[in-house]
């Protein structure tokens, strides 16, 4: 697929390229980022070059991964990094993000996940979109639950990280969920206790 930018009220989300180098090995040397999320530890410059110019396009050329570069629409500023990423089940795709300490607490990151979210199910046909994080990211798990993300439990040794199997927490956001509507129907399973 050819890569392509959103445009939300405050961000742009567009393809990572060489010039976001800089900006995300700085980002990821906070040690949270490099604690929650798969990205290598100690995080070099050399991983920064090797994502933004190599790995990030490649996702978007094999249709596998589609990476947006969360910038401020103002000054252009990195505040962020989001992946929606291609589950091997027919229209389920999983999003991932992380945010660059200066900028938290401000809701960008919301905003990228809820349009990158309408993205994936108008242009991609998703029909499913997954967020898994490991038990504990409750940072992660608050940007999930403000974008819609209805949560589904946790996965025991559902996450591989840095060669350690930790447990996840899971939740999925589905078209319906956005007002939007959906390749298929969906008919959703009786709970227990429903008439």
């Amino acid at each position: 697929m050819e890569p392509i930018t959103l445009t939300t009220e405050r961000l742009l989300l567009r393809p990572f390229g060489p010039q976001d180098t800089f900006p995300v090995h700085a980002a990821c040397q906070d040690p949270d980022i490099q604690r929650w999320t798969v990205i290598p530890s100690p995080y070099r410059l050399t991983d920064a070059e090797l994502f933004t110019t190599r790995l990030a396009p490649a996702g978007w050329r094999d249709d596998s991964s589609y990476g947006f570069a969360l910038a401020l629409r103002e000054t252009g500023a990195l505040v962020g990094a989001l992946g929606i990423d291609r589950r091997t089940r027919p229209g389920t795709y999983e999003v991932g993000y992380w945010s660059a300490k200066e900028h938290r607490g401000r809701g960008y990151v919301t905003e990228a996940v809820l349009a990158s979210a309408r993205w994936a199910f108008t242009s991609l046909g998703a029909e499913r979109l997954e967020w898994r994080a490991e038990v504990g990211n409750a940072a992660s798990r608050a940007v999930a639950l403000r974008a819609g993300f209805r949560l589904e439990g946790e996965q025991r040794s559902g996450l591989l990280n840095k060669g350690i199997r930790r447990d996840a927490w899971t939740g999925a956001l589905i078209p319906s969920d956005l007002g939007l509507a959906g390749p298929h129907p969906y008919l959703p399973g009786l709970r227990a206790g429903a008439p």
